[in-house]
This record gives structure tokens, C-alpha cells and sequence, in this order.
């Protein structure tokens, strides 16, 4: 991901999953605020905390994910809009469940998920991020891109 795509894309005046940073080794998500001489300006998700990310760390964009299926790859905003029209737009179950739940939930959401490429830790991090967006009231981002 380079960031002159991430810096392109945080000009937008909407709100938007370009805007949805995912930083490994970094919990939850991360709302692109600015650019840093040496990075990125964020803010978390989790506890609104702003901090500076370096260019070095590895970022991704929500709206450049997607979800292996048996027919195609599926973006992650559509997997966010059938979790959304499942649980009528509110909160969803507890990542920290089970795998055999969040696979079986996974499944009712998603139900041609390939399930040899999608791990639970992967349907985990989905189901996280949904509930994070969902309790900042950023699940609107997504119908507003369309």
C-alpha cells in the first residue's frame, strides 16, 4: 500500500472506509486525521487517542479489503452491509467468541466464504471491526461511497 494513495484519498470531505486504517500490531482501527512529516496522523477507534504512524508500519486501507469467496473476492464494505442488514444495523456477536460460533455466524452472513482462505482470526478481525464502526456511528460511511 503505498501512502500517496492514502494521502489522495483523506482529501475527500466525507467520511469513508479510505479514510478506515487497519495498523499491524496496533489494536482495532484507526481514523486518518492528517499527514506527519514522518507519517500519518490517526486517531483510534478504540479510545479516540491521536497519534503519528510511521511511514515504516504496515497500514491498510478498509475499503482495499476484501473476503475470499468460492465466485469471487468480495469487498469488505459489501460483507459490512450484510452483517449491517443481518443485525438491522446495530451490533453484531462478540469477536472474542468461539471459532465454531463466529464460523457458523460467518456463515449465515456470508455463506459461499472460502472457507480453506478465510480463518477464524480473519472472521474475527471482520466481526471487530464491524462492532467498532458500528459503535462510532461510522456504518453510514459505507452507503455514503456508493
Amino acid at each position: 500500500m503505498s501512502s500517496l494513495h492514502i494521502f489522495a484519498t483523506a482529501k475527500k470531505k466525507k467520511m469513508s472506509l479510505d479514510k478506515i486504517l487497519s495498523i499491524t500490531g496496533k489494536p482495532g482501527l484507526y481514523q486518518l486525521k492528517n499527514k506527519a512529516k514522518s507519517g500519518f496522523v490517526v486517531e483510534s477507534l478504540l479510545d479516540k487517542k491521536t497519534s503519528i504512524v510511521g511511514i515504516n508500519h504496515n497500514v491498510s486501507v478498509l475499503n482495499d479489503i476484501s473476503i475470499y469467496t468460492y465466485s469471487k473476492e468480495m469487498p469488505l464494505k459489501e460483507v459490512f452491509k450484510k452483517i449491517a442488514d443481518k443485525e438491522s444495523n446495530g451490533p453484531t456477536i462478540n469477536h472474542k467468541v468461539g471459532k465454531k460460533e463466529l464460523e457458523a455466524y460467518f456463515n449465515e452472513v456470508l455463506p459461499d466464504y472460502d472457507e480453506e482462505r478465510v480463518y477464524a482470526s480473519d472472521i474475527k478481525k471482520v466481526i471487530q471491526w464491524y462492532n467498532l464502526l458500528e459503535s462510532n456511528g461510522l456504518l453510514s460511511a459505507i452507503d455514503e461511497e456508493e
